[in-house]
């Protein structure tokens, strides 16, 4: 099934296609943010039978068990027949994108405007962000321990914010810079308001009214998490529908498509497991990122409710014993932008499931590289369950490059590979998926949890 068109298998049954893509959909357009993502994925595993593995005393074969870090990430179980020390089939993805967050003291008054100063959070081209519609998502903690969860600018009569650009009229002087430099990163500020407090300012407005509604002063904000994401749900793109246009398919396509394989897996040979990560997107640093101990901390705790002797320890070896799909996107096949790419190592659309033997940049730095003995045993599992795949670069040598939380789980010493679904518009406000990709990595991921 290597480069071969997989819409050619379903010409006589779009639907089965078509309606995975719309529960994805669904999926993305409430899942703005990590918190929400997990919040999202926690009743999926929990509507599936999973349970809260703090709440669980043992474990045996067949048992579905889940582990909620801060709210910002998550990893879920399905133990298997052999036992845990023949290790894990782990599919792994991250649940953040690139986007604006509110700074510590976001609100200023600035010429009868309230603006909300931003910061910009992962590789974003700064000038895609001007002139579209923006909401908000987060979290506000109070002193006395409250947290007041933030979503304006998704239902259709809530107010959207956005950031503002110069008129063509005026902008000699703006369109004679480089395209990086037009609009500045500290120029990525939000209007919030513009009507006056009596006889203050709008941003007196602002506050006053986040005051009434959500019962939050200014000082607040120096405890918040807010987000600043495009507004709006995930469209079909295309006149036949056969794409999906929105926000954070990087990488929460693969999140997704993780997660459905995991809880579509039902008895399997090896204990089964998908994990949600935070911050790859800076690096995979802090206690939610893959970096973190929490994945290792959980198979630990895993091994002790399975009855294994010396939990950490054991941990160590469970993971070298594993074998890990790396679950991230690729940069898809442009036309526009042909150059970039060689042709005979890129991602296209259509084409199903993309592995990538290696990322990284000009001479593969920072990279996994899978071994290829690994890869034959991959190549074999898609054939045999006949899932349409493809392999890939990230573009051509010197062009640029990318990573994934690969190689901190290679630190293990354990079998990984990339495995992920071709994007286009990668890291804009406006991702664009293939549908038929997007299920045959689902089909792909699943076959691969249930290989022996």
């Amino acid at each position: 099934m290597y480069r071969k068109n997989a819409w050619e298998k379903y010409q006589d049954n779009l639907n089965e296609v078509m309606d995975f893509a719309e529960d994805y959909k669904k999926f993305i357009s409430f899942g703005k943010t990590e918190r929400l993502v997990v919040k999202e994925s926690v009743e999926l595993l929990e509507k599936a039978g999973y349970k809260n593995a703090d709440k669980v005393e043992s474990l045996k074969a067949g048992d579905k068990v889940y582990f909620v870090n801060k709210n910002k990430n998550i990893c879920a179980f399905v133990v298997g027949k052999k036992p845990l020390l023949e290790g894990l089939r782990i599919l792994g993805a991250h649940i953040d994108s690139p986007r604006l967050d509110l700074k510590e003291s976001p609100i200023y008054e600035k010429n009868g405007f309230a603006l909300g100063d931003t910061h910009y959070y992962g590789g974003v081209k700064k000038y895609q962000y001007v002139t579209i519609p923006l909401a908000l998502h987060g979290v506000v903690c109070k002193k006395d321990g409250t947290v007041v969860e933030i979503h304006i600018g998704e239902k259709e009569d809530d107010p959207v914010v956005g950031i503002t650009d110069l008129l063509i009229h005026l902008s000699a002087d703006q369109m004679a810079k480089p395209l990086g430099k037009a609009i500045e990163g500290e120029n990525l500020d939000i209007s919030l308001g513009s009507i006056p407090l009596k006889d203050k300012d709008a941003k007196a407005y602002v506050l006053d009214l986040l005051e009434k509604q959500y019962g939050i002063e200014e000082e607040d904000f120096i405890s918040a998490e807010i987000e600043v994401v495009p507004a709006g749900p995930a469209r079909d793109y295309g006149l036949d529908r056969s794409m999906v246009a929105g926000y954070g398919h990087d990488d929460r396509v693969c999140a997704y498509t993780s997660l459905k394989a995991l809880l579509d897996t039902e008895k399997p040979e090896y204990t089964a497991c998908c994990i949600l990560v935070d911050k790859e997107e800076i690096g995979s640093v802090g206690a939610t990122g893959a970096h973190s101990l929490f994945f290792e901390n959980a198979i630990a705790q895993l091994a002790k409710l399975l009855g294994l002797a010396d939990p950490l320890y054991t941990a160590r070896l469970v993971m070298q014993a594993s074998k890990m799909l790396s679950s991230d996107v690729s940069a898809g096949f442009d036309p526009l932008y042909a150059g970039v790419n060689d042709p005979k190592n890129a991602a296209y659309f259509g084409q199903g499931l993309v592995f990538n033997k290696y990322t990284g940049s000009r001479g593969k730095s920072g990279s996994n590289d899978a071994n290829p003995e690994y890869y034959a045993f991959i190549r074999k599992t898609m054939d045999d369950a006949k899932v349409n795949w493809q392999s890939s670069e990230l573009g051509r040598v010197d062009q640029g490059g990318g990573g994934t939380i690969a190689y901190i789980l290679g630190n293990y010493n354990m079998n990984v590979i990339d495995a992920g679904i071709a994007v286009l518009n990668m890291h804009a406000p406006m991702e664009i998926v293939s549908k038929v990709d997007v299920y045959e990595a689902y089909r792909g991921y699943k076959a691969f949890l249930l290989a022996k």
